[in-house]
């Protein structure tokens, strides 16, 4: 007889089965961006311990936030001991440790959750997640995260539109952008390490304009003026990363004529002048002796322009596809979103960890299939997860514009 099934005397004498036990979500790391999510959880009758090295630091964190919780400091061993097969591993550490974090679940059969872009050390570990029925799922914060929701709902809907052909010329454009909702002089605050914002600085990235692959080797050489009409103001903007792969990510199909695709970086009006200092500083520097130096910089900006307590952000988010045919707009559309931080905590905070909960919640739930994997692409489960958002207050909209 299995372990779940158990039997009461009866007249038919039928089997009643025991519900699953519950999964244990081991949240690994209280950052900045994390308490939202947690707190999500943790009132949600999930199995929930959070793990972090410094549990002094964390436990002010969580009573800041109101949140009770189990609480453990994270010791590599201790967490393995502590970990069975079916549970949840959330990596909010440092992106260069979640191969590892992957990896332990890999030998306790267990599953994978991040915000953080697919590495492809990750990617590789899609086989044998498969192979165990595992689910590893990433890029499910803010950006990444919200802004491929956003962009699979679009392309759903073109495909339903009269539009769709392979005639139209396509052009899609995702921004996202985190800023003081105060403006102040360096036009930034930093929510997360300073570090992590100058190496992105010196990061390469490629887009399509005008139907050709474009390059910058940071965001001074491909600097634009955006208008956002939804929040009807006007941001200083640059391609991020690569944006080519998403292409086929969002599934655009082979035959259509993409004359503009980019994923990119929205900054306050007057950025690029506030960090021309920077950019002069960064912009060659190179190897170790680079790194010593970006490390000196991040500590006095960290002390310089850091959030100070209950001090609100914004956020702001633009994803739109726009379809012409003969040089004329024949379908257009855009999700946009405007968030300031608030009594529930900073806007990046809310909307990257209360979407990890959701992606936790959809690995309970079997949305997400095994493997590696990104947000969902399911326009269903897409539309589930913003219908979510917005019920928690984070406010999404779609504008028809043709």
């Amino acid at each position: 007889m299995a372990k779940s099934t158990r039997y009461l005397s009866s007249k038919n004498d039928k089997p009643i089965r025991e519900p699953p036990m519950k999964p244990t979500i081991h949240w690994l790391g209280v950052g900045l961006s994390a308490t939202p999510g947690i707190k999500y959880l943790a009132n949600s009758s999930h199995n929930l311990v959070v793990w972090n090295r410094r549990t002094d630091k964390a436990q002010a964190m969580l009573d800041e936030a109101h949140i009770e919780c189990e609480l453990k400091q994270l010791d590599w061993s201790t967490l393995a001991e502590n970990v069975k097969a079916g549970d949840i591993l959330v990596s909010m550490l440092p992106a260069n440790m979640h191969v590892e974090v992957a990896q332990l679940c890999l030998d306790k059969s267990a599953h994978f959750v991040s915000s953080s872009y697919i590495a492809p050390e990750m990617r590789a570990l899609d086989q044998q997640a498969k192979t165990k029925g595992l689910t590893f799922i990433n890029e499910i914060g803010l950006d990444p995260g919200i802004d491929h929701l956003f962009a699979h709902l679009l392309v759903a809907r073109f495909k339903e539109s009269d539009a769709c052909s392979a005639d139209s010329k396509l052009y899609f454009r995702s921004y996202c952008g985190g800023f003081p909702k105060t403006p102040n002089d360096f036009k930034y605050k930093f929510s997360w390490s300073p570090l992590g914002v100058l190496k992105a600085l010196t990061s390469p990235a490629k887009w399509l304009e005008n139907g050709v692959e474009n390059n910058s080797k940071g965001p001074w050489e491909a600097l634009k003026d955006i208008h956002i009409s939804a929040v009807n103001e006007t941001f200083q903007a640059y391609p991020n990363r690569d944006s080519i792969p998403f292409v086929k990510q969002y599934e655009f199909e082979p035959e259509w004529q993409v004359e503009e695709f980019v994923r990119g970086t929205l900054r306050l009006n007057g950025w690029s002048q506030a960090w021309q200092y920077l950019f002069d500083q960064v912009g060659d520097l190179q190897g170790e002796a680079g790194l010593e130096k970006m490390a000196e910089i991040s500590q006095d900006l960290e002390e310089k322009y850091s959030y100070e307590e209950g001090e609100p952000d914004r956020v702001v988010m633009s994803v739109e596809l726009e379809a012409k045919q003969a040089d004329n707009t024949v379908w257009h559309q855009r999700y946009y979103m405007d968030a300031a931080g608030n009594s529930e905590g900073q806007a990046m905070a809310r909307l990257v960890s209360i979407t990890v909960a959701l992606g936790i919640e959809a690995v309970i739930n079997g949305d997400i299939p095994a493997g590696v994997h990104a947000a969902p692409s399911q326009p269903d489960i897409a539309q589930q997860w913003l219908d979510k958002l917005s019920k928690l207050g984070q406010s999404v909209h779609i504008e028809q514009l043709v």
